[in-house]
């Protein structure tokens, strides 16, 4: 681990990969619908960071895995704070879209 290891954020291309091993999981996207609209994650779903609390409604398993992204990790990070305290043990922030290496879909 090097000096400035502890700075960086989760790495959304792992995160990605392991939603995508995953069994049930869902890829959560709590940017805004027009940050959405212009890219986001094949499979991804949409709900924004000022929304979450829909995701009760949406997600009703609180065991799913949550795999969380925005722009650039830190409203994922947020969100997962929230998930977590309405009951979600699995959410993971897997960081920002910034950094994604793979094609968005638009």
């Amino acid at each position: 681990m090097g000096l400035f290891d502890f700075f960086k954020g989760p790495d959304i291309n792992q995160g990605v990969k392991e939603y995508r091993e995953s069994k049930g999981g869902i890829l959560l996207d709590v940017r805004t619908p027009q940050e959405y609209k212009v890219g986001h994650i094949a499979g991804s779903r949409n709900i924004p960071l000022q929304n979450i609390r829909q995701a009760a409604n949406i997600i009703k398993n609180k065991k799913t895995p949550l795999y969380v992204y925005c722009q650039s990790g830190a409203r994922s990070g947020r969100a997962v704070m929230e998930l977590q305290q309405m009951g979600y043990a699995n959410a993971k922030n897997i960081g920002g879209i910034a950094s994604y290496i793979e094609k968005e879909e638009r």
